[in-house]
């Protein structure tokens, strides 16, 4: 009954879980990314960060 109390195997699995919730974040930010500085999206990363740039410069 040795293997019951061995939980060496324990950790192995919680490092597994957390890189894969690690690595689904990661492809989830790259899709948004990727769809935020594409040329067909609505969005437009130069006049945001023109934006940005004078309104930080004015105030």
């Amino acid at each position: 009954m040795d293997f019951v109390k061995d939980e060496g195997g324990q950790g192995a699995a919680e490092y597994i879980l957390l890189f894969g919730g690690v690595i689904v974040i990661a492809i989830a930010a790259l899709l948004i990314y990727r769809a935020y500085f594409s040329q067909n999206s609505g969005l437009n990363a130069a006049e945001d960060i023109n934006n940005v740039r004078t309104s930080v410069t004015t105030g």
